[in-house]
């Protein structure tokens, strides 16, 4: 990757990026610099995605006029939660002030072969989301590992409801890899549905990003990345963003751009 394209990329990927502190020991004063870093020289991340007891506290920050979106996760890390606590936690998010609901899945319920779990909570979430409300579904593929599981998986968030499908919540070994996101988009695009999938976890460097965007054109055509329809959800990487489209170096770069 040359200096232009990686210039090119950075600029392309800043805009899809969903700013993420899901760190357990997560402070206040951090959702302060996290919505600060938010809105950059070059343009704004598409939204932070953080813990749901620091909705309220970023909505204020950011204002009700901010193109940055508030993301929150539910049913998070585990997946195992009842549906009624899924569903309180999910009102109560939107009510504080999210935009966007990043929920897990029960993927373990998966893998022991109960899809209706899958279906249940998705269209349960889904009903309790209203417009314009966005639901992500997180599928934790590192965890299901089976590609055929990932790729039914997709299919059930998809049929629910779902208005994103995402890897990974990156609290587990295996996170966004570039062999899940290829079942994930094929099943978004034979699915003829407007479904937008997000990598989470891992993705540090322009260069990573450039691997998924580069996927994500093949797969379903060179128009079709957008904010709506792809996000990166990561931490680091906004860094490497800056850097690049500053004139530096990447972090993580062995090419010389």
């Amino acid at each position: 990757m040359d200096s232009h394209e990686a210039r090119a990329t950075a600029a392309r990927a800043l805009a899809l990026v969903d700013l993420t502190n899901l760190k357990d020991d997560c402070t206040p004063q951090q959702i302060d610099a996290l919505c600060a870093r938010s809105v950059t020289p070059y343009g704004h991340t598409a939204a932070i995605c953080i813990w749901p007891r620091f909705i309220a506290r970023a909505r204020t920050l950011l204002g009700p006029e901010s193109p940055v979106r508030i993301a929150t996760v539910v049913n998070f890390p585990s997946g195992d939660l009842k549906l009624e606590d899924v569903l309180a936690e999910t009102r109560e998010a939107i009510a504080d002030g999210a935009d966007e609901i990043d929920l897990v899945i029960p993927y373990r319920a998966l893998i022991a072969g109960d899809e209706a779990a899958v279906t249940t909570m998705v269209e349960a979430v889904r009903a309790a989301c209203p417009e314009p409300v966005l639901l992500k579904t997180i599928l934790e593929t590192g965890e299901i590992k089976d590609t055929g599981l990932i790729r039914r998986a997709s299919e059930l968030a998809i049929a629910a409801g779902a208005d994103f499908i995402k890897t990974s919540t990156g609290k587990v070994a295996v996170n966004a890899t570039l062999e899940a996101a290829d079942i994930m988009l094929q099943a978004i695009r034979d699915s003829r549905r407007k479904v937008g999938f997000k990598p989470a976890g891992g993705i540090a460097s322009v260069a990573d990003a450039g691997l998924y965007l580069r996927l994500a054109d093949t797969i379903l055509g060179e128009d079709w990345v957008m904010p709506s329809t792809f996000r990166f959800g990561a931490s680091g990487l906004l860094d490497d963003i800056l850097t690049v489209l500053g004139g530096g170096r990447s972090t993580a770069d062995n090419t010389g751009y």
